[in-house]
């Protein structure tokens, strides 16, 4: 995994999902704490800012109102809309401090759904910094993660997935996604396997793809 070409998109790592009293944070909470996903997502950060590798951060947001989006939402979003979660200028919205951006990080802007190429310039400055691979973690597991990471896969990047910086509203449905559907559109490795990697220690990314 070369740290040039490289970039770790980190997604959603926001109070209200992360943190107590957050709009979010007793719906995650479990697998969180069975996955100690923030501890890893830091290792993970600190992994890539010593290799040198890209880091996005890509948080989601809406304007009080969330006028951006349906009258009417449905699923996910209106989860979103009816618990008031990811309101701009509100601190469950903010990045928490244990994963604030750092210098030389990316912040996305205008991520209002759950692919995070899907109305942001993610691709665009992907390419145009050259990178061919893309490490993801965050949340939810089964929901903005897999949808990023599918569309990864279409558009041609070689597409890795942390499976212990994810996280999800039931170990069920967290378990589910790793085991059948990360395999189907990504590398799925352990945060210890891409810091080993990524600091060129050792070259431990085999192919845990599912193929046919």
């Amino acid at each position: 995994m070369d740290p040039r070409t490289t970039a770790l998109v980190l997604i959603e790592f926001q109070n209200d999902f992360t943190s107590e009293g957050g709009t979010l944070h007793g719906a995650v909470a479990e697998v969180m704490a069975a996955t100690d996903t923030v501890g890893h997502a830091q290792q993970a950060l600190a992994a890539a800012h010593d290799a040198g590798a890209t880091v996005i951060h890509s948080p989601i947001s809406f304007q009080p109102g969330y006028y951006e989006i349906s009258a009417h939402p449905y699923g996910i979003l209106k989860g979103v809309v009816d618990s008031t979660s990811f309101v701009k200028g509100t601190w469950g919205c903010e990045i928490v401090e244990s994963m604030a951006p750092a210098e030389g990080d990316i912040v996305l802007e205008g991520k209002r759904g759950l692919d995070a190429f899907g109305s942001t310039n993610l691709d665009f400055i992907l390419r145009s910094k050259g990178i061919t691979t893309i490490v993801l973690a965050g949340f939810l597991t089964n929901c903005c993660v897999e949808s990023t990471m599918r569309s990864a896969y279409e558009k041609g990047f070689e597409v890795y997935t942390l499976t212990d910086a994810v996280g999800a509203t039931s170990l069920p449905e967290h378990q589910n996604a790793i085991t059948y559907d990360y395999p189907m559109f990504s590398k799925p490795i352990t945060t210890a396997e891409f810091v080993t990697t990524v600091s060129g220690s050792e070259d431990v990314t085999s192919d845990t793809s599912r193929g046919y």
